[in-house]
């Protein structure tokens, strides 16, 4: 077979042009056997996956190999004599990329870029009658997530891509620059990556609890950060920042991450991270409320996506302070 096939006459302007599976190639009317002539020894075609065709002769990039992959375990229907898929979705079915190439897709640094040596995870519905094969590995899933798209590629949601990336990994270190970098770098929150991890059952291995208990304290510093910077950056009052708030004689009330004494109006952010060593448990709110202390309650993916409502809210606070009785006094403590 020579290079002026049907498919070879045209300019490989994208990967899509360069790999095809069985269907789109007798859809586009090269037989089986021109195929199989094609791919043998010398020829100018190779046999990437068992139905998935390279179509040239060199080692495959990082990319042909993974739209190898979705096209290996997407398996759809191909309309007759279509040669180049209209989308993406379609050709790969259900399929989408995930574990360490979707993080690497999504950008995770954490993570070696995509080369021709990536190990490539697909993950499927379960119901799906498909085996691992050569750098593809299938991953299952009962109900599978919604996929996102990054360069033109079906991936995973990032907490996914993690849960099947940690699933594989025993090394310590590395599971905790994954979770870490998922908080840091601003992809997901804690408590999203910590329900995927439950769901699937890796909460029980201690390299991975551990790292869950530095996400969750990673999570708390970054909330805590983008609050200094809510504070500043809406102009409101300069408060006192993680304090205990204790009655005169001794009883602790609670910490919180704000507090405006002036205006009996506090701050905490709910998350499930472990407090400092030494300091009190959150703030009981209806407490602190009935000694006429307004508490604000905060998420970290509020002050992440929505610091604007959450300066207004802290705001009212403050202006409705002027409106009711005075508070009884507390001590604020520096944790």
């Amino acid at each position: 077979m020579n290079r002026n096939s049907p498919l070879s006459a045209h300019p490989l302007q994208d990967v899509r042009h360069r790999v095809r599976s069985a269907a789109q190639l007798r859809a586009a009317g090269v037989s089986a056997a021109r195929t199989a002539a094609a791919c043998l020894p010398g020829g100018p075609w190779q046999q990437l996956l068992p139905g998935v065709f390279l179509l040239h002769p060199h080692p495959p990039t990082a990319r042909e190999r993974v739209h190898g992959a979705l096209l290996y375990a997407g398996r759809p229907p191909v309309q007759a004599r279509r040669t180049v898929p209209a989308r993406p979705g379609p050709e790969y079915g259900e399929a989408m990329v995930t574990g360490p190439a979707a993080l690497a897709l999504h950008g995770f640094t954490s993570v070696p870029p995509l080369d021709a040596r990536h190990r490539i995870d697909v993950l499927v519905p379960r119901t799906r009658r498909l085996r691992s094969t050569g750098f593809v590995q299938v991953v299952r899933a009962s109900m599978p997530p919604r996929p996102e798209t990054r360069l033109g590629t079906p991936v995973a949601p990032v907490e996914r891509a993690l849960a099947d990336a940690v699933a594989s990994l025993t090394d310590a270190p590395a599971v905790r620059r994954l979770l870490t970098e998922s908080v840091r770098a601003g992809y997901c929150e804690p408590a999203s990556v910590v329900r995927e991890l439950s769901a699937a059952k890796l909460l029980g291995r201690a390299h991975v609890v551990d790292a869950v208990e530095e996400l969750l304290a990673e999570g708390r510093a970054v909330a805590e950060g983008r609050l200094y910077a809510m504070v500043r950056r809406h102009g409101l009052p300069e408060p006192l920042w993680n304090v205990d708030l204790c009655l005169p004689g001794g009883a602790v009330l609670g910490g919180v991450d704000a507090y405006w004494p002036e205006r009996a109006v506090a701050v905490e952010i709910v998350t499930r991270s472990p407090r400092r060593s030494g300091s009190a448990g959150p703030a009981d709110r209806e407490h602190l409320e009935r000694l006429g202390i307004t508490v604000v309650r905060v998420t970290p993916g509020k002050l992440r996506g929505a610091t604007a409502q959450q300066a207004v809210a802290v705001r009212t606070a403050m202006s409705a302070a002027e409106d009711r009785e005075p508070a009884v006094l507390v001590v604020a403590l520096p944790r």
